[in-house]
């Protein structure tokens, strides 16, 4: 069972491991990179796609597992892509292989069609009915209109934005009483910088009595930790979380999310030559997975920092990955692997020739690939490393 993430992996595994009423590590384990925690006991086994990819290496058919669910394949990363192009080369060997590909806002058709027609299964989630609010709040849903405190300004600050959201909580649920009082609260934010100001603003606002707590893939498995325990009975919580809590999470006592519609999402331009982390708007997928995550323990709510035309505008999933990146670590990672040309190896999307242009280029110019375009020594010693060539 492969998650895009670390933290993904771990926690879903703690979470299937006490669901079966088993300790981790024995009947339900998991491997992300420097962890594994599989015995010889171990029937289900959680880990990154990453490290699915690697076992390839050493296990061209992979003859240990009778069944793969590749999960958030929404995500679209180039080890998801990756994953999806090799299977269906496989699956004609190993006609005994059941796949399972899963998503809560995934392109069906586009994945069915891949994978010659495959049937399409929808599974009902145990989920509870969210209100949606957008920047500036709804005039019907609005508590107080006379309230300045409450008003959201599009012009205001990330952090200012965010206090006047969690002020606009506090007043919805004065004003309303069928709101589930306290829950905790999600905020989506684009990057770390942004969670370490948020934070301080907040901490020096009247919300300085609640427990403040970042959650982002760099941070400790202790402090990550910390954001996954029950919450019964302590001060109320403000969540403050990359992409990384958009999906498989699910963060205990959340009832409230803001959205900043946000995230940092890579680009690379194949005329500078330069990879980029800008500050995007996120696809309408990803922002219902981020309202999902309030309707998990009870009926919730979800403010968007953001307009309800600003949303419909919005292109409905995310580019892949391999559309908007670099190749040259893609052609590394196809040589080393032995997965063959990329112009015929069967991605769910066939990359752009001038980024496969590019990346040949580079590699050649690096001396990874001969002027017949196969892997060199060099190239070999390149590939094992796991950062851009």
């Amino acid at each position: 069972h492969t998650q895009p993430r670390r933290i993904a992996a771990t926690s879903v595994a703690d979470r299937i491991a006490s669901e079966l009423q088993t300790d981790p590590g024995q009947l339900v384990g998991h491997q992300v990179r420097f962890s594994d925690r599989c015995g010889e006991s171990t029937l289900i086994k959680l880990m990154t796609d990453g490290i699915l990819l690697s076992e390839i290496q050493s296990d061209r058919f992979l003859n240990q597992y009778d069944a793969l669910i590749i999960d958030e394949a929404h995500e679209r990363s180039l080890n998801i892509d990756f994953l999806l192009g090799y299977l269906k080369q496989l699956l004609p060997s190993r006609p005994d292989l059941k796949v399972l590909i899963t998503s809560a806002t995934i392109d069906v058709d586009a994945f069915s069609r891949h994978f010659g027609d495959a049937p399409i299964v929808e599974v009902s989630g145990r989920t509870y009915p969210v209100t949606v609010h957008y920047l500036p709040p709804d005039q019907t849903a609005e508590p107080g209109a006379g309230d300045h405190n409450t008003q959201l300004s599009a012009e205001a600050g990330l952090s200012e934005q965010v206090l006047s959201a969690c002020r606009y909580i506090l007043a919805l649920e004065r004003k309303d009483s069928a709101v589930a009082r306290g829950g905790d609260v999600l905020v989506f934010l684009p990057g770390e910088r942004d969670i370490r100001e948020c934070a301080l603003a907040l901490r020096k606002s009247e919300l300085s009595a609640w427990d403040i707590l970042p959650l982002y893939a760099r941070l400790g498995r202790s402090e990550q930790a910390r954001v996954f325990r029950s919450t019964q009975g302590g001060p109320r919580r403000v969540v403050l979380a990359t992409n990384v809590a958009e999906t498989s999470l699910t963060v205990p006592g959340i009832r409230y999310v803001i959205d900043s519609g946000l995230a940092r999402v890579s680009r690379y331009s194949h005329r500078s030559g330069v990879q980029r982390l800008p500050i995007e708007a996120i696809a309408q997928a990803n922002a219902e997975q981020r309202k999902g995550r309030c309707g998990r323990v009870g009926p919730g709510t979800c403010i968007r920092l953001y307009s309800e035309e600003d949303f419909n505008s919005r292109s409905p999933f995310t580019d892949s990955e391999i559309q908007r990146t670099s190749l040259a670590s893609v052609i590394l990672q196809l040589a080393r692997m032995r997965f063959g040309d990329i112009s015929v190896f069967p991605f769910l999307e066939v990359p752009d020739t001038r980024l496969v242009k590019d990346g040949i280029r580079l590699l050649q110019e690096l001396g990874a690939l001969d002027q017949r375009g196969s892997l060199t020594q060099l190239g070999q010693r390149l590939a094992r490393i796991p950062v851009d060539p």
